[in-house]
């Protein structure tokens, strides 16, 4: 992508932030937020991103210019508050495509959070949607699938060609859940897992979440493309536990819980028919992360 003009919410986030560097490199990039950590927009600025202070709950994107070319919502809010959650990932995703509505296309990042089938079969689009995320987070999955719901809406009433990806356990150099985990076994923190078999999922590098964002982009459609958006390889959290505690020499403990997350593995079918596989192992993935951060503990 070159020579474009890109608006990107949440611009801050673990997602949201190598995204919208790179794209920065050869495009008009501006990103919105309430960039409450000062350090981090200038950052961004630094990288040649426009920052503009917008509280998405609020929904007011006046002050923003409407011509962009394309538009990633990377946005998230899990305060735990209910009217908050619905208005910053439901609301205002109406009214920002509303507002952008000559874009070219917009990108709208759900999460597998969505899914609740039984047992743990790879999750397909066409797979049942739940509360996956209740115990952990009572507002996620529910104010997900609202805002799914809404991108579906607003794109045939506004005729604004959408994509709506299902993002699995996005990680790299910015952090993610294996960072977390990683950051647990070395303070001595018990990792809390469901009872029962491992829990697997699709853990997508940032690598190939840059390299496939273009074509995600490219199968925008009205009705919206809905797609999974996750790595060609299934791996269980007790997996990445204990290949990071040999690069970090601790082993994990696992604790099991009730209202531990359970797996969730999505089908990467329609994702491969659509923008082709993702190439980052997660192996090498987990070791550059684990040496991003803790070089004195892994050899880079």
């Amino acid at each position: 992508m070159r020579g474009s003009k890109i608006l990107i919410t949440g611009p801050t986030g673990q997602l949201a932030t190598p995204i919208t560097r790179a794209l920065a490199a050869d495009n008009e990039v501006w990103g919105v937020a309430r960039f409450t950590d000062r350090a981090a927009r200038e950052s961004l600025e630094r990288a040649g991103v426009r920052c503009e202070q917008v509280n998405l709950a609020a929904g007011d994107f006046s002050a923003l210019p409407s011509d962009f070319d394309y538009v990633l919502n990377l946005a998230v809010a899990k305060s735990g508050d209910w009217a908050k959650d619905l208005a910053a990932n439901a609301e205002s995703v109406g009214l920002l495509m509303a507002h952008c509505r000559g874009a070219k296309a917009f990108l709208h990042c759900s999460s597998a959070a969505v899914y609740d089938p039984p047992d743990d079969e790879p999750r397909t689009e066409r797979a049942g949607l739940g509360d996956n995320h209740k115990f952990l987070f009572p507002t996620y999955s529910i104010a997900k699938i609202a805002g799914e719901v809404v991108a579906r809406s607003m794109a045939r009433v506004l005729g604004v060609p959408t994509t709506i990806a299902r993002l699995n356990v996005p990680y790299g150099n910015n952090g993610g859940w294996p960072f977390y985990h990683m950051e647990m076994m070395l303070a001595g923190i018990p990792i809390p897992v469901p009872p029962g078999g491992p829990a697997r999922y699709n853990p997508i590098h940032e690598d190939d979440i840059i390299a496939t964002l273009p074509k995600l982009l490219e199968v925008a459609s009205v009705p919206a493309t809905t797609v999974n958006w996750c790595g060609h390889q299934t791996v269980s959290l007790q997996e990445w536990c204990g290949y990071l505690g040999s690069l970090i020499g601790k082993e994990p403990v696992f604790e099991e819980s009730d209202q531990a997350l359970r797996g969730n593995p999505t089908d990467v079918t329609y994702m491969h028919e659509l923008v082709g596989g993702t190439t980052v192992d997660w192996r090498d993935g987990v070791r550059r992360m684990a040496a991003k951060f803790h070089p004195e503990l892994v050899g880079r």
